[in-house]
């Protein structure tokens, strides 16, 4: 009998004004090692423990489970689930997305469901609401998404983004995605919401052109979100400064934050050790862009 491993990437939403349609795929992973067992149990790294439960009120339990009831089966074969986790939780890369896209591919290997990327990201947008995390977890590169809760519509780019650094900057801290959500204004001025759909498209617009300078500057214009949540990110002045100074094409609060993500055309050690001197009290950490999405390997059990 054979186990297997599921590989999800970590992913980061919005890209500046790209608010809840635009993610792109990072190189940090949430890893399932799965294989039968007596009963379903998710072995959780000590230090996530509070956060995440071993039993089937884990949320990779859950949705395979609900994967599983769209298809017509009421139960799981019992699995044993070795997680080994990359993503920080509640910091804006994506850890609810791996959890959600992880437990749908369990299900489809648990089951031979036999899931499109397509099928998969569908019952995704389902169960998160919006599709700007879940679709680079399952497609990989830069997805951008419109899901109106019916219709699911995306373009998907790779071209040329194995050329840049996407450096993540992250805090110890945790930030709820509720929390941030409740910042946000319930009605904005329609005058502003035409400049801020302006510069979504220019953003939109200069990553297919692999314009990155140009998506950098975009990054930095958002008016959707980015005003309002800063005030939840203590010493956001001094980390842009600090990005600034050297030589980011642009910078953005990840997801609902804290982490933010700044891309350079440029990366050097040098420049790694500036950042980390001038910041240190956050995780600073060169990332790139992961180009194939969630991953599913076979493997021999003994």
């Amino acid at each position: 009998m054979s186990g297997f491993q599921i590989r999800v990437p970590a992913t980061s939403a919005n890209l500046g004004p790209g608010f809840d349609s635009v993610g792109i795929a990072l190189s940090k992973f949430v890893t399932l090692d799965c294989q039968p067992g007596e009963d379903w149990f998710f072995s959780v790294p000590v230090e996530d423990q509070p956060y995440i439960p071993s039993g089937k009120s884990n949320l990779i339990y859950k949705t395979a489970l609900q994967t599983a009831e769209a298809f017509g089966y009421e139960t799981l074969p019992p699995t044993h689930v070795e997680l080994t986790n990359d993503v920080p939780i509640a910091r804006g890369l994506g850890s609810s997305s791996t959890a959600v896209v992880g437990g749908i591919e369990l299900a489809d290997q648990l089951l031979n469901l036999k899931l499109t990327k397509y099928d998969k990201f569908k019952i995704a947008c389902e169960i998160e609401g919006h599709p700007d995390n879940v679709g680079p977890a399952i497609y990989g590169g830069i997805m951008v998404s419109n899901y109106d809760g019916d219709h699911l519509d995306y373009v998907h780019f790779t071209e040329g983004l194995d050329g840049l650094t996407w450096l993540a900057i992250v805090p110890s801290y945790h930030l709820e995605t509720e929390k941030a959500r409740g910042l946000l204004p319930t009605e904005i001025d329609y005058k502003q919401a035409v400049k801020n759909s302006s510069s979504a498209n220019v953003l939109i617009a200069a990553l297919a052109t692999k314009d990155w300078v140009l998506a950098g500057k975009m990054m930095k214009s958002d008016r959707w979100h980015q005003p309002y949540r800063q005030a939840l990110i203590p010493g956001f002045s001094d980390v842009t400064e600090a990005l600034e100074h050297e030589g980011s094409l642009g910078h953005y609060i990840s997801g609902a934050g804290p982490t933010m993500v700044a891309v350079f055309d440029e990366w050097s050690a040098a420049k790694e050790e500036r950042l980390k001197g001038a910041l240190p009290s956050y995780l600073v950490e060169p990332l790139q862009v992961h180009l194939t999405g969630v991953e599913t390997f076979q493997k021999k059990m003994c």
